[in-house]
């Protein structure tokens, strides 16, 4: 129930929540002990409450509900009423009013903000001779004092306006981040399901044209591409409902289908894993590191055989991709290499090692990743 008032409270707009400092003020001047226990700025003789203290102390303190929305306004009215507090020698608590609507002015002023501060400069002016032509002792000096504790005020309150500014400059900027991190995580997947399923088809269609006298083989060859066509309009939908804001964990392939898929488009493939694989982002990035291995394999060492071993361990996946350095080669796409880039950082950013080179004539991907 409390938190509920609290949340409800929170949510009210904040003319409503300005609302009990201006009436506790307005309530605290009439308690009898605190009656002429405010600011006194002059030392002029108190004089008693009457029906007219109540107006002062109204004009004072009622408007410090509208102190954020309205400011400038709140600052006027409160001004106006301390000025009469301490003309007519009342000196309420009321009086407190003041600095609240100079720090809050400070604050949430957003228009005509150095205006603002040289006018109320300018109306202490005449208030100090006012209550120095009425006998105050204060002096100059005392005078000077108070203004410079008014000032303080205001000077707080922009303050705070700077800090929050900051701070909402910081978000903004922390934000964009974010933004950027998730379009560039969105790219590397967009590279690594479109590259794979694009290449394998590539080649699927490739080695069809030398099937027309084999029409049982070419049925086959012509199913299997029609099956990764499949396989990539699924896993673009799946990349797509990273979009979407109630989407949950990033759905990922089975290795061993994306093996035997490699496997239909030409490419001899032998594939071991150990252990059972965990559900997470290691998971994840494993799946992707074979992905694109597979995928160079099929685009520039078609025929090859490609050895995959996946060792799931305890605290960590380690896979490792090699292709063969002798055998049939065939003609296909060239690449940019960032998929590899991509994986790289994927890994490092889950504070694994990857190694992706040369070896006896072929090429090895080695990756491990803490789970």
């Amino acid at each position: 129930m409390i938190r509920q008032i609290a949340d409800l409270w929170r949510r009210s707009d904040v003319v409503v929540r300005d609302v009990p400092i201006a009436l506790a003020l307005a309530l605290a001047s009439f308690v009898p002990a605190l009656q002429h226990r405010g600011t006194q700025l002059g030392d002029l003789p108190s004089r008693p409450m009457d029906a007219l203290a109540a107006a002062v102390i109204a004009l004072e303190c009622l408007p410090l509900i509208v102190r954020r929305r309205w400011p400038l306004v709140s600052l006027v009215l409160v001004s106006a009423g301390f000025a009469a507090d301490q003309l007519l020698g009342y000196h309420a608590v009321a009086g407190t009013a003041l600095p609240i609507a100079l720090l809050s002015t400070g604050l949430h002023l957003g228009q005509h903000r150095r205006t603002t501060a040289v006018l109320a400069s300018a109306a202490y002016v005449p208030l100090a001779v006012v209550l120095d032509r009425q006998g105050s002792g204060e002096g100059v000096a005392g005078f000077v004092t108070f203004y410079l504790a008014l000032a303080a005020a205001w000077v707080i309150g922009a303050w705070l306006r700077l800090s929050r500014a900051a701070e909402e400059e910081r978000r903004r900027h922390v934000a964009e981040a974010t933004r950027l991190a998730e379009r560039t995580r969105i790219a590397r997947e967009l590279h690594d399901v479109v590259t794979h399923h694009v290449t394998a088809m590539v080649v699927q269609a490739e080695a069809a044209r030398y099937l027309t006298s084999a029409p049982d083989r070419l049925d086959r060859t012509l199913t299997a591409i029609t099956d990764t066509g499949r396989r990539s309009i699924a896993d673009l939908r799946h990349l797509l409902d990273l979009l979407n804001p109630d989407h949950g964990a990033e759905p990922i392939g089975d290795l061993a289908a994306l093996v035997e898929q490699t496997r239909q488009a030409g490419q001899p493939v032998e594939f071991a894993e150990e252990g059972a694989s965990v559900p997470g982002s290691a998971k994840v990035v494993a799946y992707r590191v074979v992905q694109e291995a597979l995928t160079n394999a099929l685009k520039h060492a078609h025929g090859r055989l490609t050895t995959v071993h996946v060792r799931n361990g305890e605290g960590e996946i380690v896979v490792e991709v090699a292709t063969d350095g002798t055998g049939p080669t065939a003609a296909s796409p060239g690449g940019s290499g960032r998929g590899l880039r991509g994986l790289r950082e994927r890994v490092t950013l889950l504070g694994g090692e990857f190694h992706a080179g040369g070896q006896d004539g072929g090429f090895v991907v080695r990756a491990r990743i803490p789970s």
